[in-house]
């Protein structure tokens, strides 16, 4: 693709959005994300990505569509991911250094919750330049909504096996 109006030399940024879904709290999940390659604001390329779980939580599901974005990358690169899950967001930049620092431990004692998939997030965020932004989730925003969508279709056929299974 080739725009006139798209100076050459600005720099392509990477961005992410992601979102996770689940029926159920635990229950059949899914996320959702979309990856979108930019140039001084215009959309050169997009990629959309899903998957779900027959059984999960919406937390796993957020972890997920972070850890997807991430893994989806063929080489190191700059990225900004955008999430609406503030655990995910206060896990990797805040949460993170004290849990390992204590063994994986929370701050009263408790196991980490889902240290499998922090550790496997921490593992993808390693080979990245991450930049991390919160967003509120189902206020409009465009992208988000699409990663949400996505999230839901990760999760449909697992709600649907749900259902045959009552």
């Amino acid at each position: 693709m080739t725009d006139a109006s798209i100076p050459s030399a600005a720099p392509t940024e990477i961005w992410a959005f992601t979102d996770g879904a689940c029926s159920g709290n635990p229950g059949p999940g899914g996320w959702g994300v979309l990856l979108q390659a930019r140039r001084a604001g215009a959309i050169l390329r997009e990629r959309e990505i899903s998957g779900g779980e027959p059984m999960t939580t919406n937390n796993r599901m957020e972890l997920m569509a972070a850890i997807a974005a991430l893994e989806a990358l063929e080489r190191p690169a700059a990225i900004t991911v955008v999430t609406d899950s503030a655990y995910v967001k206060g896990g990797i930049t805040e949460w993170l250094a004290n849990w390992k620092r204590r063994g994986w431990r929370t701050a009263d004692g408790k196991p980490v919750k889902n240290e499998d998939l922090w550790r496997r997030l921490e593992a993808a965020t390693a080979r990245h330049r991450v930049a991390w932004r919160w967003i509120k989730g189902h206020a409009g925003h465009a992208e988000n909504e699409r990663a949400d969508a996505l999230a839901r279709a990760g999760m449909a056929p697992f709600k649907a096996g749900q259902r045959a299974a009552r």
